[in-house]
């Protein structure tokens, strides 16, 4: 029986070997992820029952993703099969100025094509412990949306916990912009944990308070004790998390993060991170705070796990994470200097 279920796309990730251009590249390496299916995969590694809620083509490429999910110990009982083809993107690892570059070749998509009708969410979400979903999904299109949340209502209603990562994605939200915001700021009424902050939930959600440009202003008034709480207060959320990334090249970054409650703000420990690969390191991060929460942990130390284990997933090729728990916990107690263990 799973214990946390998940919902979203997963495609076929196509990069260039190393830090190749895509206009060098004579091969490319094959991973499969997409946020939802990454955090399932993550969560399996802790030691958590997972389940992940999807729609893939009845063909080779459908089965490919399904045994990567199995290999990693997810209960795949709960994917459709049907629809025309495996979604894929073509990732282009950047370095030091070079920033990454993502180009999508989504469209049409199985879980594009899915509807309510596709997925009996009752007996899927019977007796969980916590649902997650993010943003990506529910602008797939409408029917999407709608399938997403039913998931989320009948979630809550079977007493789960319910989080949401807002997920922005710059190349998903080129029209229908307000019709997008309005459809997920109503699914927000569901929502226990959700991974984001007052820049994320402006371009969301269409969120606003007074004139301030959340947008396009200071980073730091986001991510502030005011402006965090406030939003928790607009959505009624139990936490609001998001994480602190200062860039000082596609190579190098500081890293951190923060949660917020009604009542108080917490930041959490700072790491000076060399990336090898960036995709999937906001997945590790959720992944790594529901660990937290869903296993006891008070919120500052379910924070720095996630923070932990975020940093730990930027060293490692690919989407998923493939780190155990004890090895984040090492991280998240120690001075983090990278030395050989013998």
């Amino acid at each position: 029986m799973a214990e946390i279920v998940t919902m979203g796309e997963i495609m076929l990730r196509l990069s260039p070997p190393g830090y190749q251009r895509f206009i060098q590249a004579t091969s490319f390496d094959i991973n499969y992820g997409g946020s939802e299916g990454n955090i399932a995969v993550c969560l399996s590694n802790y030691g958590h029952n997972t389940a992940y809620i999807t729609k893939l083509p009845k063909n080779t490429m459908g089965d490919c993703v399904v045994a990567t999910l199995r290999k990693y110990g997810v209960d795949c009982s709960a994917i459709v099969r049907g629809g025309n083809r495996v979604g894929i993107y073509f990732l282009e690892n950047g370095s030091s100025v070079r920033p990454s570059s993502v180009v999508y070749d989504r469209a049409d998509s199985s879980m594009a094509q899915a509807t309510s009708d596709d997925f009996d969410f009752e007996a899927i979400l019977k007796d969980i412990k916590w649902f997650h979903t993010s943003g990506i999904t529910p602008v797939l299109n409408k029917e999407v949306a709608k399938a997403t949340k039913k998931a989320m209502m009948i979630a809550k209603k079977n007493g789960a916990i319910v989080s949401f990562d807002l997920n922005y994605r710059v190349k998903l939200w080129a029209e229908e912009i307000e019709e997008k915001q309005k459809l997920i700021a109503d699914m927000m009424q569901y929502v226990d944990v959700c991974f984001g902050n007052a820049r994320d939930a402006a371009m969301v959600l269409g969120y606003k308070d007074g004139d301030i440009d959340f947008i396009n202003g200071d980073y730091s008034i986001c991510v502030n004790e005011e402006n965090m709480q406030k939003v928790i207060k607009k959505y009624k959320f139990k936490y609001l998390v998001s994480s602190l990334r200062e860039s000082i090249s596609a190579s190098d970054n500081k890293y951190s993060a923060v949660v917020a409650t009604e009542d108080d703000i917490y930041t959490g420990k700072k790491y000076m991170l060399h990336i090898t690969d960036r995709v999937g390191s906001g997945d590790a991060f959720a992944s790594g705070f529901i660990h937290g929460l869903i296993t006891g942990k008070s919120k500052e130390e379910a924070l720095n796990f996630a923070i932990a284990s975020s940093a730990i997933k930027h060293t490692i090729p690919g989407d998923l994470n493939f780190t155990i728990v004890e090895e984040v916990e090492k991280l998240a107690t120690s001075s983090g200097e990278g030395r050989v263990v013998r």
